[in-house]
């Protein structure tokens, strides 16, 4: 279609029981309107009723936006791949977010401190 644009997309990956996100991405110009918040919540509520019991994904050091995103949607930090970029040799930081199972609540994601209660689909 002429005159669309892309405003923001969400590659994933999964298994039986593990997402991987590959990329999220917005446009720079519609980025701080909600729409990476949007993908991902939304993302993590369809693969959490497929039964995904954790999510992955690795984010720049540098790209401090998508970090502070993917904490509050439950994700934290848990290692490091050094040099993993190769245009600069910049880190990259994997975070994961584990989904409760067994809990009662299936809408439930745990991560350290924080939970977040999803919405139904």
């Amino acid at each position: 279609m002429r005159g669309v644009n892309l405003i923001a997309y969400i590659s994933v990956y999964h298994t039986a029981n593990e997402l991987e996100i590959l990329n999220l991405g917005v446009a720079s110009e519609e980025r701080r309107r909600g729409f990476g918040r949007c993908l991902l919540e939304t993302t993590l509520r369809v693969e959490r009723k497929m039964g995904i019991e954790k999510a992955q994904l690795e984010v720049r050091e540098s790209n401090h936006a998508a970090i502070c995103l993917y904490q509050s949607c439950g994700f934290s930090k848990v290692g490091i791949r050094a040099h993993y970029y190769s245009d600069f040799g910049e880190d990259a930081l994997i975070y994961a977010c584990h989904f409760c199972s067994g809990s009662g609540s299936p809408g439930i994601i745990h991560a350290k401190n924080y939970c977040c209660k999803l919405e139904n689909v």
